[in-house]
């Protein structure tokens, strides 16, 4: 059984050119389970430097981002592949106004993998946003 009032999720990423906009797009609903169809299973994401998280951690720390309810904004530099597998470095900035009037501006410059999956889709396997910052002392 289908409900039909259910609004379609964001496609996912048939080339590794396409992933930085659908995880875009996907945060930009707000909804963590989006969020989450862009990564594999067991994709890393790095929420500040130093910190790598996963699997459920993962999902809280994009759903607390996502959570600002301001959206993201992506610009894709480079994108190399090899066979299944491409490394991105991608320009984005979380820019504006919350709800609740605070205003926001948060930005790098990412280094991330993704993987070509055997179902053709691209998907994180690490999401570095802050790319090579250094890590606080």
């Amino acid at each position: 059984m289908t409900n039909d009032s259910m609004p379609a999720s964001p496609a996912l990423a048939t080339s590794p050119d396409e992933l930085p906009y659908v995880l875009a797009a996907a945060f930009n609903t707000g909804d963590p389970d989006a969020i989450e169809r862009v990564y594999e299973h067991t994709g890393l994401f790095v929420r500040a430097p130093g910190q790598v998280t996963t699997g459920a951690e993962r999902r809280q720390a994009n759903a607390q981002f996502a959570s600002l309810g301001v959206p993201i904004e992506v610009r894709p530099r480079h994108v190399y592949v090899h066979e299944d597998v491409a490394l991105l470095i991608v320009d984005w900035a979380i820019t504006g106004t919350t709800p609740a009037g605070e205003h926001v501006d948060i930005r790098g410059v990412a280094t991330d993998v993704a993987r070509r999956g055997a179902d053709g889709y691209w998907r994180y396997i690490i999401d570095n946003p802050f790319g090579t910052a250094t890590q606080a002392a």
